[in-house]
C-alpha cells in the first residue's frame, strides 16, 4: 500500500494553477478539475481579469474546492482576494509582511520560498505551506536536504517543471505535493485537455511507488 502523505488542508495534495486563463472559460475548466477530485485549484493574478475569473470559480464551486490566488504580492491584492471569497493564497516568493497580512485575513497561505532561510522567515511569519519554486532549477536532492531541517509537519509543494513522470521522484524526496501549472494548463486549450492533463497527474500520483 502506498503511505499516505503527510497533512493539508487539501484533499488532494495537488495545486492546479489555471495561468492565463480567462472570466469565459475559468468555470467550466475548474468543474473539470472539480470532478477530477481536484479540491485546490490556483489563478494566478497575472491572469487576463482575474478578479472575474476568481468570483465566478468560487461561486460556482467554492462549495466544493478551495479556490485561490497565485502570484500574489500585495496586500491590497489579499483584500481583494478575501473579499472574492478566495480561501488561500500562493506567492512567488517570501515575503513576512505580506504572509501576515494575509493570514490575519485567516486565509492559508503556500509562501514561495529558495532558501532554508527564506523557508523559515516564511514560517515565522505565519505561513502554513511552503512552495519550493521554481523547483526545476533546484532538483530533489535540495527537497531531501530542505527536510532535515524543516519541521515535518509542515506540507512542501514543489512547482515549477513538474511533469507526471517526474512527480513520483519529487514525492520520493520529501515533497508532500505539487503545484502543477503549465503540464496541466495552457492559455486557449479545450476543458478536455485539462480533463486528460489531470487525469495524468493524479494516476502518477495513485501509482507513486510505497
Amino acid at each position: 500500500m502506498t503511505q499516505a502523505l503527510p497533512r493539508s488542508p487539501f484533499r488532494l495534495p495537488l495545486i492546479a494553477i489555471l495561468r492565463g486563463i480567462g472570466p469565459g472559460e475559468a468555470v467550466e475548466h475548474v468543474g473539470r478539475l472539480v470532478a477530477g477530485g481536484y479540491d485546490a485549484i490556483e489563478i494566478p493574478l497575472n491572469s487576463p481579469a482575474w478578479e472575474d475569473s476568481i468570483g465566478r470559480a468560487v461561486q460556482a464551486h467554492g462549495g466544493s474546492a478551495w479556490i485561490g490566488g497565485g502570484t500574489v504580492r500585495r496586500a491590497a491584492q489579499v483584500d481583494t482576494l478575501h473579499a472574492l471569497g478566495a480561501r488561500f493564497i500562493v506567492t512567488p516568493h517570501t515575503d513576512p509582511v505580506l504572509i501576515r497580512h494575509a493570514v490575519a485575513a485567516r486565509m492559508q497561505v503556500v509562501a514561495g520560498f529558495a532558501t532554508a532561510s527564506e523557508a523559515f522567515a516564511a514560517l515565522d511569519a505565519g505561513a502554513q505551506m511552503l512552495k519550493l519554486f521554481p523547483a526545476a532549477s533546484y532538483g530533489p536532492g535540495h527537497v531531501r536536504a530542505l527536510r532535515a531541517v524543516l519541521p515535518k509537519d509542515v506540507p512542501l509543494f514543489v512547482v515549477g517543471g513538474v511533469t507526471p513522470a517526474s512527480l513520483p521522484q519529487w514525492l520520493a524526496s520529501g515533497a508532500d505535493g505539487a503545484g502543477i501549472g503549465g503540464e496541466l494548463y495552457r492559455p486557449g486549450q479545450p476543458p478536455d485537455t485539462t480533463g486528460a492533463n489531470a487525469r495524468a497527474f493524479r494516476q502518477a500520483l495513485e501509482d507513486r511507488p510505497a
